[in-house]
Protein backbone atom coordinates (compact mmCIF):
# COMPACT_ATOMS: atom_id res chain seq x y z
CA UNK A 1 0.00 0.00 0.00
CA UNK A 2 1.29 3.43 -0.86
CA UNK A 3 1.78 5.51 2.07
CA UNK A 4 -0.66 8.01 3.02
CA UNK A 5 -0.23 11.81 2.38
CA UNK A 6 -0.73 13.91 5.67
CA UNK A 7 -4.23 15.77 4.62
CA UNK A 8 -5.23 12.17 3.14
CA UNK A 9 -4.59 10.06 6.74
CA UNK A 10 -6.07 13.20 8.77
CA UNK A 11 -9.56 12.93 6.36
CA UNK A 12 -9.17 9.14 6.82
CA UNK A 13 -8.71 9.21 10.79
CA UNK A 14 -11.82 11.57 10.99
CA UNK A 15 -13.87 9.49 9.21
CA UNK A 16 -13.24 6.48 11.67
CA UNK A 17 -13.61 8.57 14.51
CA UNK A 18 -16.93 10.28 13.53
CA UNK A 19 -18.13 6.59 12.10
CA UNK A 20 -18.55 5.64 16.20
CA UNK A 21 -18.37 8.13 18.68
CA UNK A 22 -17.65 7.61 21.86
CA UNK A 23 -15.85 4.32 20.97
CA UNK A 24 -12.25 4.29 22.44
CA UNK A 25 -10.15 3.60 19.70
CA UNK A 26 -6.26 2.68 21.42
CA UNK A 27 -3.24 4.80 19.16
CA UNK A 28 -1.40 1.32 18.62
CA UNK A 29 -4.32 0.68 16.21
CA UNK A 30 -3.82 3.64 14.22
CA UNK A 31 0.07 3.63 13.75
CA UNK A 32 -0.53 0.35 12.58
CA UNK A 33 -2.95 0.99 10.15
CA UNK A 34 -1.61 4.24 9.01
CA UNK A 35 2.09 3.15 9.16
CA UNK A 36 3.64 6.30 11.75
CA UNK A 37 4.71 6.85 14.45
CA UNK A 38 2.62 7.73 17.72
CA UNK A 39 3.99 11.05 17.43
CA UNK A 40 2.93 11.84 13.93
CA UNK A 41 -0.40 10.73 15.06
CA UNK A 42 -0.56 12.94 18.03
CA UNK A 43 -0.43 15.84 15.77
CA UNK A 44 -3.04 14.89 13.38
CA UNK A 45 -5.81 13.85 15.89
CA UNK A 46 -4.79 17.58 17.25
CA UNK A 47 -5.71 18.88 13.65
CA UNK A 48 -8.66 16.79 13.87
CA UNK A 49 -9.50 18.06 17.18
CA UNK A 50 -8.80 21.89 16.59
CA UNK A 51 -11.08 21.91 13.40
CA UNK A 52 -13.82 19.75 15.25
CA UNK A 53 -13.79 22.57 18.05
CA UNK A 54 -14.12 25.45 16.08
CA UNK A 55 -16.99 24.54 13.98
CA UNK A 56 -18.81 23.46 17.41
CA UNK A 57 -19.41 20.17 16.72
CA UNK A 58 -17.80 18.22 19.49
CA UNK A 59 -14.77 17.41 20.88
CA UNK A 60 -11.80 14.48 20.21
CA UNK A 61 -10.69 12.99 23.58
CA UNK A 62 -6.97 11.58 24.36
CA UNK A 63 -7.08 9.27 27.35
CA UNK A 64 -3.55 8.64 28.26
CA UNK A 65 -2.32 5.33 29.19
CA UNK A 66 -2.26 1.06 28.45
CA UNK A 67 -5.85 1.14 27.74
CA UNK A 68 -6.05 4.77 26.80
CA UNK A 69 -6.71 5.84 23.23
CA UNK A 70 -8.59 8.93 21.68
CA UNK A 71 -12.25 9.62 20.88
CA UNK A 72 -14.83 11.57 19.16
CA UNK A 73 -17.64 13.13 21.32
CA UNK A 74 -20.58 14.84 19.46
CA UNK A 75 -21.88 17.60 20.94
CA UNK A 76 -23.20 20.77 20.11
CA UNK A 77 -23.75 24.38 21.46
CA UNK A 78 -27.50 24.37 23.61
CA UNK A 79 -28.38 27.48 20.64
CA UNK A 80 -27.54 24.71 17.99
CA UNK A 81 -29.78 22.49 19.65
CA UNK A 82 -32.47 24.58 20.06
CA UNK A 83 -32.86 25.51 16.64
CA UNK A 84 -32.53 22.18 15.72
CA UNK A 85 -35.59 21.44 18.26
CA UNK A 86 -37.26 24.24 16.75
CA UNK A 87 -36.98 23.21 13.12
CA UNK A 88 -38.47 19.62 13.95
CA UNK A 89 -41.31 20.91 16.29
CA UNK A 90 -42.09 23.00 13.35
CA UNK A 91 -42.63 20.62 11.16
CA UNK A 92 -44.27 18.68 13.50
CA UNK A 93 -47.02 21.58 13.07
CA UNK A 94 -47.42 20.90 9.62
CA UNK A 95 -51.58 20.62 9.43
CA UNK A 96 -51.48 17.70 7.20
CA UNK A 97 -50.05 15.73 10.36
CA UNK A 98 -53.01 15.62 12.08
CA UNK A 99 -54.72 12.30 11.33
CA UNK A 100 -58.17 11.20 12.93
CA UNK A 101 -58.79 10.59 15.98
CA UNK A 102 -56.33 13.16 16.72
CA UNK A 103 -53.48 11.39 16.54
CA UNK A 104 -50.25 13.04 14.92
CA UNK A 105 -48.20 11.37 12.81
CA UNK A 106 -44.53 11.56 12.77
CA UNK A 107 -42.93 8.31 11.82
CA UNK A 108 -41.65 9.72 8.39
CA UNK A 109 -39.41 11.60 10.57
CA UNK A 110 -38.58 9.27 13.34
CA UNK A 111 -37.20 6.44 10.38
CA UNK A 112 -35.09 9.57 8.62
CA UNK A 113 -31.60 8.65 9.75
CA UNK A 114 -30.00 12.45 10.08
CA UNK A 115 -33.09 13.20 12.13
CA UNK A 116 -33.01 10.61 14.70
CA UNK A 117 -28.79 10.37 14.73
CA UNK A 118 -29.23 14.28 15.88
CA UNK A 119 -31.63 13.54 18.11
CA UNK A 120 -29.17 10.60 19.38
CA UNK A 121 -26.64 13.05 20.28
CA UNK A 122 -28.58 15.32 21.62
CA UNK A 123 -29.38 12.62 24.26
CA UNK A 124 -26.23 11.45 24.76
CA UNK A 125 -25.07 15.14 25.94
CA UNK A 126 -28.03 15.70 27.97
CA UNK A 127 -27.53 12.22 29.69
CA UNK A 128 -23.46 12.28 29.22
CA UNK A 129 -23.22 11.96 33.58
CA UNK A 130 -25.46 9.01 33.35
CA UNK A 131 -23.19 6.69 31.97
CA UNK A 132 -25.55 3.77 30.67
CA UNK A 133 -24.15 0.49 29.73
CA UNK A 134 -27.44 -0.18 27.99
CA UNK A 135 -30.17 1.93 25.97
CA UNK A 136 -33.84 0.28 26.26
CA UNK A 137 -36.98 0.92 24.50
CA UNK A 138 -40.18 -0.68 23.59
CA UNK A 139 -40.76 -1.68 20.00
CA UNK A 140 -41.50 -0.43 17.61
CA UNK A 141 -41.40 3.13 16.82
CA UNK A 142 -39.23 4.24 19.47
CA UNK A 143 -36.50 1.65 18.30
CA UNK A 144 -34.45 3.88 15.85
CA UNK A 145 -34.36 6.86 18.29
CA UNK A 146 -33.18 4.58 20.96
CA UNK A 147 -31.04 2.66 18.37
CA UNK A 148 -29.35 6.17 17.32
CA UNK A 149 -29.09 7.06 21.10
CA UNK A 150 -27.19 3.56 21.61
CA UNK A 151 -24.61 4.53 19.17
CA UNK A 152 -23.83 7.97 20.24
CA UNK A 153 -23.39 6.58 23.34
CA UNK A 154 -21.41 2.86 21.63
CA UNK A 155 -23.08 0.90 24.14
CA UNK A 156 -25.76 -1.86 23.02
CA UNK A 157 -29.81 -1.34 22.24
CA UNK A 158 -31.96 -3.18 24.13
CA UNK A 159 -35.81 -3.74 22.88
CA UNK A 160 -38.60 -5.04 24.94
CA UNK A 161 -41.41 -6.61 23.43
CA UNK A 162 -45.03 -6.55 23.87
CA UNK A 163 -44.92 -10.30 24.39
CA UNK A 164 -41.94 -12.96 24.20
CA UNK A 165 -40.45 -14.61 21.91
CA UNK A 166 -39.21 -18.30 21.92
CA UNK A 167 -36.25 -17.26 19.93
CA UNK A 168 -35.09 -15.12 22.42
CA UNK A 169 -34.84 -17.76 25.43
CA UNK A 170 -36.81 -17.56 28.61
CA UNK A 171 -37.67 -13.79 29.53
CA UNK A 172 -39.16 -12.04 32.24
CA UNK A 173 -42.26 -10.60 32.23
CA UNK A 174 -44.61 -7.80 33.74
CA UNK A 175 -47.72 -6.46 33.73
CA UNK A 176 -47.98 -2.76 33.47
CA UNK A 177 -51.22 -0.19 33.48
CA UNK A 178 -51.01 2.22 30.44
CA UNK A 179 -51.23 5.68 32.34
CA UNK A 180 -54.05 7.09 29.55
CA UNK A 181 -56.07 4.18 28.54
CA UNK A 182 -56.07 2.61 32.13
CA UNK A 183 -55.06 -0.63 29.95
CA UNK A 184 -53.27 -3.80 31.55
CA UNK A 185 -50.33 -4.13 29.07
CA UNK A 186 -47.68 -7.41 29.16
CA UNK A 187 -44.00 -6.46 28.19
CA UNK A 188 -41.22 -8.69 28.07
CA UNK A 189 -37.45 -9.17 27.59
CA UNK A 190 -34.90 -11.68 27.62
CA UNK A 191 -33.08 -12.80 30.85
CA UNK A 192 -29.41 -12.49 29.18
CA UNK A 193 -30.69 -9.05 27.44
CA UNK A 194 -29.50 -6.89 30.65
CA UNK A 195 -27.25 -8.33 33.48
CA UNK A 196 -27.75 -7.62 36.58
CA UNK A 197 -26.33 -4.04 37.53
CA UNK A 198 -26.04 -2.81 34.60
CA UNK A 199 -26.64 1.06 33.93
CA UNK A 200 -29.96 1.56 31.89
CA UNK A 201 -31.31 4.97 30.14
CA UNK A 202 -34.90 4.74 28.66
CA UNK A 203 -35.14 6.25 25.60
CA UNK A 204 -38.75 6.17 24.13
CA UNK A 205 -40.46 8.63 20.93
CA UNK A 206 -43.62 9.48 22.74
CA UNK A 207 -44.86 10.00 26.51
CA UNK A 208 -48.63 10.41 27.35
CA UNK A 209 -49.17 9.75 31.01
CA UNK A 210 -45.98 7.64 31.19
CA UNK A 211 -47.52 3.82 31.32
CA UNK A 212 -45.05 2.52 29.52
CA UNK A 213 -41.93 4.46 30.15
CA UNK A 214 -42.73 3.32 34.28
CA UNK A 215 -43.19 -0.54 32.89
CA UNK A 216 -39.65 0.07 31.33
CA UNK A 217 -38.28 0.97 34.79
CA UNK A 218 -40.01 -1.38 36.26
CA UNK A 219 -39.12 -4.34 33.80
CA UNK A 220 -35.40 -3.20 34.20
CA UNK A 221 -35.99 -3.69 37.96
CA UNK A 222 -37.26 -7.27 37.72
CA UNK A 223 -33.80 -8.29 36.14
CA UNK A 224 -31.77 -6.35 38.26
CA UNK A 225 -30.63 -3.45 36.07
CA UNK A 226 -29.72 0.09 37.50
CA UNK A 227 -32.29 2.99 35.45
CA UNK A 228 -30.04 6.02 35.51
CA UNK A 229 -32.57 8.38 33.93
CA UNK A 230 -35.42 8.36 31.31
CA UNK A 231 -35.41 10.62 28.18
CA UNK A 232 -38.19 10.50 25.10
CA UNK A 233 -38.73 12.80 22.13
CA UNK A 234 -42.10 13.92 23.22
CA UNK A 235 -44.39 14.39 26.14
CA UNK A 236 -47.80 15.82 26.56
CA UNK A 237 -48.79 18.70 28.84
CA UNK A 238 -51.65 16.91 30.14
CA UNK A 239 -52.17 15.07 31.98
CA UNK A 240 -49.70 17.24 34.16
CA UNK A 241 -49.08 14.57 36.78
CA UNK A 242 -47.43 11.69 34.96
CA UNK A 243 -46.69 8.14 36.36
CA UNK A 244 -42.88 8.70 35.98
CA UNK A 245 -41.81 11.55 37.80
CA UNK A 246 -38.15 12.03 36.57
CA UNK A 247 -37.76 12.26 32.96
CA UNK A 248 -36.13 14.30 30.33
CA UNK A 249 -38.43 15.25 27.22
CA UNK A 250 -36.79 17.62 24.23
CA UNK A 251 -40.64 18.78 22.91
CA UNK A 252 -43.92 18.78 24.53
CA UNK A 253 -46.88 18.52 22.78
CA UNK A 254 -49.43 21.01 24.05
CA UNK A 255 -52.66 20.53 21.79
CA UNK A 256 -54.14 18.44 18.74
CA UNK A 257 -56.85 20.15 17.22
CA UNK A 258 -57.96 17.79 14.81
CA UNK A 259 -61.03 20.08 13.12
CA UNK A 260 -58.85 22.78 12.90
CA UNK A 261 -55.80 20.62 11.46
CA UNK A 262 -53.83 22.88 14.55
CA UNK A 263 -50.93 21.40 16.57
CA UNK A 264 -48.73 23.72 19.13
CA UNK A 265 -45.22 22.19 20.05
CA UNK A 266 -42.77 23.65 22.24
CA UNK A 267 -39.00 22.55 22.18
CA UNK A 268 -37.23 21.93 24.85
CA UNK A 269 -38.66 20.96 28.38
CA UNK A 270 -37.23 19.28 31.20
CA UNK A 271 -38.85 18.03 34.48
CA UNK A 272 -37.22 16.66 37.73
Amino acid sequence: MTKAKRLERVVALALELVSRPTHLFSFSRFCEKFDVAKSTLSEDVQAIKNGINLFGLGDVETVAGAAGGVRFLPARSAEDDGAFLLTLSERLMEPERVIPGGFLYMSDLLFTPHVVSRLGEIFRQRFADSRPDYILTVETKGIPLALMTARAFDVPLVTARRGSRVTEGSSVSINYVTGSAKRIETMSLPRRALPAGARVLIIDDFMKAGGSAKGLCDLASEVGAKVVGTGVLITTSEPAGKMLEDYLALLVLEAVDEQKRLTRIHPLVRNE
